[in-house]
């Protein structure tokens, strides 16, 4: 047995989690109440790590498995590339079986017509990196999808003997996502809904087989759906999660979205990112990052985000750091006092762009951090602009992306109009969600919805 090429380790206190834990998810210290933003990053050893730059599969967990830290944990514990390969390659034809297709690298390219629309030139223009063929719809199956090769491999190494359950708190693209997954790994999940989830939504995660929590407000602050999991994951819950601060290697799974991207060869200047818990501008610059000091890139682009006019906490956060005289010892002392600097959004927020409207940005620190190094900044959208952007990113790439999917197209024309994006920038913005149509059909406000098995999970499970 052999060190594993990565660890994880805490950002807030330090502490590494041990390499034979079969579920290192958490920081050992976090809930302890002492304000530290705890939160377990996977850590590289550069000296053996290779970018591989060269590898033509198409299945970014096999393209990719180098840099993964299962994969890291499998050969120190004796497991083979080939074997590893197998694993991959099994689950994603179980995803494939219960979402029509598994995990392929996806469409990232410039847009001429929104280029133009934008005014920008020849040499800039917009490179749109499109998630809404994903598996479920959105780029939230690559954050978990990691963590289940983590769980599997733990199995196969007898790291891990029993199946606990699994569980997030989601009101759209990520509960789907669990669901596909968790389906294909034959696993169970709770999934913690708010009133207003899509009746669509509740649906198919009725159908792949979720134990479904409708979680009204009570007056109390944060998200109601966030504490409901907190409390399932005390009782023993794996937190199957894009919440980076209950799942650290939920951001790793992520960043194989920013590796294709940094394999694309397009010189970027800017990627503009939109922020609800943070873990997808987390992943990415995380994965910059990495494809830089591991000489894939030779500079990360600057890094921008956006949030709506309905809850902007990172920005907040942002501000408050920002106007130090020295934002990275700020930064530093703000990760050991978290509640002065991150704390949930005190109105409901409400905005068409709903899947970006959590009360707290989770990843705030990592996020905060990436502007700060790449000379970024927060943007606040109204719905207005949100609206505008929707409109057209579809009219101008025939991508049938919702809101969400398109606000930091929203944030890119917000900076355009400031003057802050010069004619010749290359600039990156992602779509991330494809729209969903919704029955009719909706549920009362604290309702449990009764479980049928995905057949797919049926027949694993029967195994």
């Amino acid at each position: 047995m052999t060190r594993p090429a990565s660890r994880l380790v805490c950002a807030g206190c330090g502490s590494e989690s041990s390499a034979s834990d079969p579920h290192p998810f958490r920081c050992p210290n976090a809930g302890r109440g002492d304000d530290v933003d705890h939160l377990l990053q996977r850590e590289l050893d550069l000296g053996t790590v290779r970018f591989p730059a060269d590898e033509p599969d198409p299945n970014p967990f096999v393209r990719y498995r180098c840099l993964l830290h299962a994969y890291h944990l499998g050969l120190s514990r004796g497991l083979s590339d080939d074997t590893f390969q197998a694993l991959v390659r099994r689950l994603d034809t179980r995803v494939a079986a219960v979402d029509a297709h598994g995990f392929r690298e996806t469409p990232f390219r410039r847009s001429a017509k929104l280029s133009r629309a934008l005014g920008l030139s020849r040499e800039g223009g917009v490179w749109v990196k499109d998630e809404t063929g994903n598996v479920s719809g959105s780029h939230k199956a690559r954050h978990l999808f990691g963590v289940l090769l983590q769980l599997e491999v733990a199995e196969r190494l007898g790291l891990a003997d029993t199946r606990r359950e699994l569980a997030i708190a989601s009101c759209g693209n990520a509960a789907l996502a669990a669901a596909v997954v968790a389906a294909a790994g034959g696993r169970t999940l709770r999934v913690f809904v708010p009133t207003d989830a899509d009746p669509a939504v509740l649906t198919r995660l009725e159908e792949l087989g979720a134990v479904v929590t409708v979680c009204p407000r009570d007056g109390s602050p944060g998200d109601p759906t966030y504490r409901r999991l907190l409390a399932a994951i005390e009782r023993g819950a794996l937190p199957f999660t894009c919440q980076g601060n209950l799942n650290g290697l939920a951001i790793e799974g992520g960043e194989t979205l920013g590796w294709e991207i940094a394999s694309s060869g397009a010189p970027l200047d800017r990627i503009v990112i939109q922020v609800g818990g943070g873990a997808l501008a987390s992943a990415c610059i995380q994965a910059f990052r990495e494809a830089v000091e591991l000489g894939a890139l030779p500079a990360s682009p600057r890094i921008d985000t956006v949030q709506t006019a309905g809850a902007w906490p990172l920005k907040r956060a942002f501000d408050a750091i920002a106007a130090s005289g020295d934002p990275m010892q700020a930064l530093r002392f703000a990760t050991r006092h978290r509640s002065a600097f991150m704390w949930p959004w005190e109105d409901e927020p409400q905005s068409v762009a709903h899947g970006i409207l959590d009360d707290e940005t989770y990843d705030w620190r990592a996020v905060v951090e990436g502007m700060l190094a790449t000379g970024g900044r927060p943007l606040v959208v109204d719905e207005d602009l949100l609206a505008r952007a929707n409109a057209l990113a579809r009219r101008s790439t025939g991508i049938d992306v919702d809101h969400t999917g398109s606000a930091g197209l929203a944030g890119l024309l917000a900076l355009r109009s400031a003057g802050e994006v010069s004619d010749d920038e290359r600039v990156a913005v992602l779509f991330t969600g494809v729209v969903r149509t919704a029955p009719t059909r909706r549920r009362r406000r604290d309702e449990e919805l009764p479980r049928t098995r995905h057949p797919v999970a049926q027949g694993l499970r029967a195994r």
